[in-house]
């Protein structure tokens, strides 16, 4: 097996594992948060997007 074979074959199951914990994490995360600051995140995230837009820009 050579080394781009090799890498083309890990790079997708890293990303798939990265991608699986990443969302265990979050659902973690959500599952322990209180319902008063679930509801704080999702009132900001409006303006979270918003100024993310403006710096990119």
């Amino acid at each position: 097996m050579d080394a781009l074979t090799l890498l083309a074959t890990v790079v997708p199951v890293a990303l798939l594992l990265a991608l699986i914990c990443v969302t265990l994490i979050c659902l973690v995360a959500i599952i322990r948060a209180h319902r008063g600051d679930i509801e704080k995140v999702l009132l900001a995230l409006p303006a979270v997007i918003a100024a993310m837009l403006r710096r990119k820009r």
